[in-house]
């Protein structure tokens, strides 16, 4: 027990104590000894002195008596006294030696009976000593070196050998022997005495003990019972508690996370640094005191209702920091005793997930975009993501790749689609494949579709995981890389054999290209004409050959500043008559190719030409003035003679005979129809001048056809000819000339009158097609013909084959013209006793390029 410890003093302190009382009863000896002989001294010189005094008293006396008597001499007297002196101080010393000899035995005594005291005492504390199953560490002042006392049973773990045991660390757990080291130092240092309670390797617990005295530091050992070693199991675990509990207050209290603790009733009962500076509370205990809250009201009542159900509350709230609203990420826990909670500022982490949001919608909305497909796996190997351009090269429906199918399941679906070619071993190759998930470098394939399709794909392993799939679809650059490299070398045979002079020169002048007509155009040696020879020498060679030379020109166009680097056209004539005809045009890479065409004989053509122009441009004159002399010419007499016979014709001018009355209807159709031939001619000439406008408007289809209708309507009656008109699929209106296009249908439809049978019917329709308005005339005559149908269209080509009247055969021609001005085009369909299909077709809207053409 604690208040036994000196009577429990080991062996050393009893074999001390004996040493000292054996060193004590030395010194007691010695000091009889020094004492005895002092007295001895004393004695003899008292006797000496004594004896000395009584010769000098007998000297005296026998002075005196020598009066009296025979005299006795000094030396005798003086050794008689000194004999009575020693002899009296042998007696004295006798009696003394007697006397302190008796002295000692009874000392000597006395000793013996201490020593035994002493030796039973050591045998009582080794026997207390023994009692128990402990072991005493003794540091004397003297000695640095520490005894080893008492023994510990073997279960307890605790080596035999001094060196051993005081090796805490190997027999004790590292918190227990940091804890006895640190007491022990305490203990030796500044006098702290300790008691714990300790646990070896073997998790047997021990108590210790440490005092200091005077002269010694013990530290006792004591091996516990098994009751007392599960309390001692519990001390431990309580004061590693305690240890732990403390500790994890001082992380808390270290944390820039706010952190409290409530009592039972909801009231602050410990609260961080955190906490403090977060409710601007001036310290700790003053935001215990006033009771400051971090979180809200109502964010606190959700804690509440929740842990009515559940002991642990974690959940995102947000409250108000120095004037700002932040989100934390609240974790409370609730028991019977109280709760505690713990709240991280997450609000970078959130403005950091809404930017990484934002970052990810905004790259899957640009990844939309692109013609290249992209497809994310994730770790799992399942679908994430995949852009349009994906769905659209797989053309896969969007339910499929929503539902996040893993990679193998996406390539087997293609692979029973036929959407990418088989392989001769498909479990290897789709394993092979799928190994980009477990590599750590980029992968690319080449795969060539079934379709024709030539795909890159490249397999990209993400850092966290899972694979970003590219599939570049390079048909189409394949195929242009393979025309252009087609197109070069077709392009440089060109070159080679074109007639065309072509030289290429770069932005510092020199050649860079040319071809053999380059160098046989200016008659320039090939070795004096290679590549990378400066426009100055092919300058100072080319000007010997020009008798007015635009070389000068030329290299202030090549190697020139902005301003004098233009492109030129022009010609120059060489000193042998020949005439080059030069264009210099720069490139988009600052090069300059200059092209060089041998024009002699297209001058020399061209100055006959002008001459001949001039011829023609005489005579188109002359036809103009003709066309326009013959329309009023021609078209005047006519319409008097229309008119008179009109005018004979009325009963107002006077009684005609029936056969003056044939004559003048005679005379009028035959001058109607000799005008319309005029017309037609005139029409034809205008047409073919150049010169004929058309007049293009909204026209309506319906009045179109009635009015055409109207002018055959006598020669359809005269021959009991019915016309059946299909309009029904029509449009209500198109741009056109409603004059020409009456005059189409008239002449159509007169056509048809000619070669129909008697009382048949023409068929006239008109329909909307995609690319215009279509107008068709159908009869039952015997048709065309296909040698016929060659020549339908040329002028003056009447034809007799079961038509009824012989016209002038431009009919057909005026239609053509019309047609084709309003850009439109005309089809005959017939054949041997089928009728005949006149088939027009008209532009919803007609051209511009088609106006001017008519203009």
């Amino acid at each position: 027990m604690p208040g036994e410890y000196p009577p429990r003093a080991g062996t050393a302190v009893s074999g001390g104590h004996e040493d000292s009382i054996k060193t004590g009863s030395a010194a007691s000896g010695g000091g009889f000894r020094w004492r005895a002989g002092a007295r001895l001294g004393t004695l003899l010189a008292a006797s000496t002195l004594a004896g000395l005094l009584l010769g000098l008293a007998a000297h005296a006396e026998t002075g005196i008596a020598q009066k009296t008597a025979p005299a006795v001499s000094t030396v005798e007297v003086m050794q008689l006294a000194m004999f009575v002196g020693v002899m009296g101080a042998a007696l004295v010393s006798a009696i003394f030696l007697i006397r302190e000899r008796a002295r000692t035995a009874a000392q000597n005594a006395e000793l013996r009976a201490r020593i035994a005291d002493v030796n039973a005492a050591l045998q009582r504390s080794e026997a207390l000593l023994n009692l128990r199953d402990q072991r005493v560490v003794v540091w004397t002042s003297e000695n640095k070196k520490p005894e080893l006392i008492g023994s510990l049973p073997l279960e307890s773990g605790a080596p035999d050998e001094r060196s051993a045991f005081l090796a805490f660390g190997r027999w004790l757990m590292p918190r227990s022997a940091a804890a006895l080291e640190n007491a022990i130092a305490a203990l030796r240092d500044g006098s702290k005495a300790f008691d714990l309670v300790i646990e070896t390797q073997a998790g047997v617990p021990l108590e210790v003990h440490g005092r200091k005295s005077a002269a010694h530091v013990l530290v006792r050992f004591i091996s516990l019972s098994e009751t007392l070693r599960n309390q001692a199991r519990l001390k431990i675990e309580n004061q590693r508690l305690g240890t732990d509990y403390d500790t994890m207050l001082g992380l808390l209290d270290a944390l820039k996370m706010p952190a409290w603790l409530r009592a039972a009733d909801g009231r602050l009962k410990w609260v961080n640094r955190a906490y403090a500076e977060a409710v601007e509370a001036g310290s700790v205990e003053v935001a215990i005191r006033e009771a400051k809250e971090f979180l809200g009201g109502q964010a606190r009542e959700q804690i509440a209702e929740q842990h009515k159900s559940r002991p642990v509350f974690e959940q995102t709230l947000s409250t108000v920091i120095e004037g700002d609203r932040r989100m934390f990420a609240v974790t409370d826990f609730a028991d019977a005793d109280g709760s505690a909670g713990l709240a991280c500022d997450i609000s970078a982490i959130e403005t950091i997930r809404a930017e990484y949001e934002r970052t990810v919608r905004s790259h899957a909305d640009t990844l939309d975009q692109l013609n290249t497909a992209v497809a994310i796996f994730d770790t799992d190997e399942k679908l994430r993501f995949f852009n349009q351009a994906f769905q659209k090269l797989w053309n896969l429906d969007s339910g499929f790749l929503h539902s996040a199918p893993d990679n193998a399941l996406l390539l087997d679906r293609l692979r029973s689609e036929g959407k990418i070619a088989e392989q001769p071993e498909w479990r290897r190759w789709k394993e092979n494949l799928l190994g980009a998930y477990r590599a750590v470098e980029s992968q690319e394939h080449w795969w060539h579709l079934p379709d024709g399709k030539t795909i890159r794909v490249v397999a990209n392993p993400q850092p966290k995981g899972g694979v970003t799939w590219v599939f570049e679809n390079l048909t189409e650059k394949i195929d242009l890389e393979s025309r252009y490299r087609t197109a070069v070398r077709v392009q440089g045979e060109t070159l080679d054999n074109l007639a065309e002079g072509v030289a290429v020169f770069g932005p510092d002048g020199r050649l860079r290209l040319s071809n053999p007509a380059f160098i046989a155009l200016w008659g320039l040696a090939p070795d004096a004409i290679k590549p990378n020879v400066h426009v100055s020498a092919i300058r100072d060679l080319c000007d010997q050959r020009a008798a007015d030379s635009p070389w000068g020109g030329f290299v202030a166009a090549i190697t020139g500043f902005d301003d004098e680097r233009r492109d030129r056209h022009g010609q120059t004539e060489l000193v042998d008559g020949t005439v080059l005809s030069y264009a210099v045009i720069h490139l988009p890479n600052g090069q300059v190719m200059m092209t060089f065409v041998d024009v002699t004989d297209t001058v020399n053509v061209e100055r006959a030409l002008k001459d001949r122009n001039e011829a023609l441009e005489r005579s188109d004159q002359l036809k103009n003035e003709f066309v326009q002399h013959v329309s009023y010419e021609l078209r005047s007499p006519l319409t008097n003679i229309i008119g008179f016979t009109e005018l004979l014709s009325l009963p107002s001018t006077g009684p005609l005979t029936p056969k003056q009355r044939e004559y003048v209807e005679h005379v009028g159709s035959s001058s109607s129809v000799l005008l319309t031939i005029v017309n037609d001619i005139l029409d034809l000439a205008t047409v073919d001048a150049g010169i004929m406008q058309l007049d293009i408007s909204e026209m309506s289809i319906d009045r179109t056809i009635a009015a055409a209708a109207e002018l055959v309507a006598d020669r359809l009656e005269e021959h009991s000819i019915k016309l059946r008109v299909d309009a029904a699929s029509a449009p209500k209106s198109f741009h056109g000339d409603e004059i020409r296009v009456r005059q189409i249908l008239y002449n159509l439809l007169s056509n048809a009158a000619n070669y129909a049978p008697e009382a048949s019917t023409i068929t006239l329709t008109c329909r909307q097609l995609a690319e215009g308005v279509e107008f068709s005339v159908h009869d039952d005559g015997p048709g065309m013909p296909p040698d016929v149908l060659e020549s339908v269209f040329r002028r003056f080509e009447p034809r007799a084959n079961g038509g009824r009247r012989r016209g002038a055969g431009l009919g057909l021609s005026i239609v053509k013209s019309f047609v084709e001005l309003h850009g439109g085009t005309v089809r005959i369909e017939t054949g041997m006793d089928k009728g005949t299909t006149v088939i027009c077709t008209f532009p919803d809207t007609p051209s511009g390029g088609i106006r001017e053409a008519a203009e």
